[in-house]
C-alpha cells in the first residue's frame, strides 16, 4: 500500500499549532481544496472526533468524499486518524507535532489504498501525486494559519 510521509517546521509554539490543527471546523476557511468539513461526532473531552470531508480535485473537476475518526492526544500532541467510509478503500495515518527550536515540527504520515479494477500504474502514480499535494497543502495551510495567529 502506498505511504506518504511529509514534514515541515512552523514558526509558532506547539500549543498554538495543535490548537489550529484541532479546530477542524475552520479548515474550509483557509484550505482552498476543501469544499466542506462537518463534525459528525465529538466526545466530551474533545479527544475523539468523527468528521466528514469533501475535497476538490480541480484538475479533474471532481470531489472526493470521506468520513474519518480522529483520536487526539493533548499529552503527545498527536492525531491518529482512520477512514470510516469514503472514496478510498483504506486510509490511516497520523499528525505528530514536536517542539523544535522555538517552533513546531509537523510530521504527517498517510497509508492509503485506492483500488479501481484495471487502473494502470500511471493513474496510481497520479493519485499518489495528488494525495501528496493535498496533504502538503493541508500542512502548509495549518502552518500559515498558525503563524498568522502569532502576529
Amino acid at each position: 500500500m502506498p505511504k506518504i510521509e511529509l514534514s515541515l517546521v512552523i514558526d509558532a509554539p506547539i500549543e498554538a499549532v495543535f490548537a489550529v490543527a484541532r479546530n477542524v471546523e475552520k479548515f474550509p476557511q483557509f484550505m482552498d481544496d476543501l469544499k466542506s468539513l462537518t463534525v459528525l461526532e465529538r466526545n466530551d473531552d474533545d479527544t475523539r472526533t468523527v468528521t466528514e470531508w469533501v475535497g476538490l480535485l480541480r484538475e479533474f473537476k471532481m470531489t472526493i468524499k470521506w468520513t474519518q475518526e480522529d483520536r487526539w492526544s493533548t499529552e503527545q500532541f498527536r492525531d491518529d486518524f482512520t477512514l470510516i467510509k469514503g472514496d478510498m478503500d483504506k486510509m490511516d495515518g497520523f499528525w505528530q507535532f514536536t517542539s523544535e527550536a522555538g517552533g513546531t515540527r509537523f510530521d504527517s504520515f498517510l497509508d492509503y489504498e485506492y483500488d479501481v479494477p484495471l487502473i494502470g500504474a500511471m493513474v496510481k502514480s497520479l493519485i499518489k501525486k495528488k494525495l501528496t499535494e493535498n496533504l502538503q497543502a493541508t500542512m502548509t495551510a495549518i502552518k500559515g494559519e498558525s503563524e498568522r495567529l502569532q502576529k
